[in-house]
């Protein structure tokens, strides 16, 4: 075992240590309010807040089994593909917002959290909201070091070499899924930047909406860009690597935040509750994360068929 994979086993425990809390919270938060002990989230009933709930649930589980076989012997036994899917989105939930969480953090916001808009509890005090925080944190950087490590012991080639080993199409070719990328990063930058044009309600708008409209937004266009040189080939003396994990964690926040998102959007545009609401058009946002979700999936295949493509010449 080398310096590296030692790191990797190192991270890959303390991932599935940080998010340990945030599971035991969320089950108590589901127990709490089926016993009736503790009150529901803002602007749910009590079915919609234990389903929502019990959803992280699931999600914190898959991620501390996800951290787990990055470095147990039986993570090299498992099919690859489901692995590689749960990182993906664990990766892609966690790695492109670590800046805005640790800075948001340090300057003592209250709401460091992405997703405390939607899964927050009514009442959470201070330790249980650092015990949150920290769980989202360490997972992400857990899995930002222990991810490359596993994928270097169980696809030694996987990221060799550069774009232009291979072959590729024409440079001047735009994946459909760039475009589409391109296009919702684009949105979501106009927002962030102060645009109105598709903001129903303008006084729901804050700092960290503004901010994650902007992170989102980055990160698309880094998939969209990356995912065109890897699936073109070019610029040709590029390091492989450089683009496949770029487009690797850009695709990631695609598919995992929209597909998170899209779900609370339509359930707001359905059931239209008073004490809560989003600042974005529901309907625009609807077709965004849709839009979002497909595009993400559609550049990870882009990319696993590249790789394999350039594997087998």
């Amino acid at each position: 075992m080398d310096r590296w994979d030692r790191v990797g086993r190192v991270a890959a425990y303390g991932a599935a240590l940080a998010l340990t809390p945030y599971l035991l919270i969320k089950v108590s938060w589901v127990v709490g309010s089926l016993l009736g002990l503790l009150p529901v989230g803002t602007g749910f009933g009590k079915v919609e807040w234990v389903v929502l709930n019990s959803a992280t649930i699931g999600m914190a589980g898959i991620g501390i089994a996800v951290a787990l076989a990055l470095v147990r012997p039986w993570g090299m036994r498992i099919p690859g593909a489901p692995l590689a899917f749960g990182a993906w989105v664990g990766t892609g939930f966690l790695v492109p917002v670590l800046p805005y969480a640790v800075l948001s953090s340090l300057l003592g916001s209250g709401d460091s959290n992405p997703k405390s808009r939607i899964d927050a509890g009514p009442s959470m005090p201070v330790w249980e909201a650092a015990l949150v925080q920290i769980g989202f944190v360490g997972m992400g950087l857990g899995l930002a070091i222990a991810l490359p490590t596993y994928l270097r012991r169980r696809w030694p080639d996987a990221f060799a070499g550069r774009l232009g080993d291979g072959g590729g199409g024409s440079p001047r070719a735009l994946p459909w899924m760039t475009v589409i990328g391109a296009v919702v990063g684009l949105i979501w930058l106009y927002w962030a930047v102060g645009g109105t044009a598709g903001v129903a309600h303008r006084g729901e708008r804050d700092l960290a909406w503004y901010v994650l409209s902007g992170v989102f937004g980055f990160w698309a266009f880094v998939a969209s860009i990356a995912t065109w040189a890897a699936v073109r080939g070019w610029p040709a003396r590029v390091p492989r690597w450089g683009p496949m994990v770029l487009g690797w964690l850009g695709s990631g926040s695609l598919f995992a935040w929209s597909g998170w998102k899209l779900p609370f959007t339509l359930y707001l545009a359905v059931a239209q509750p008073a004490d809560a609401g989003l600042p974005e058009n529901l309907a625009l946002a609807a077709v965004l994360h849709l839009a979002a979700v497909g595009t993400g999936a559609a550049m990870l295949r882009a990319l696993v068929r590249t790789r394999l493509v350039s594997s087998s010449s």
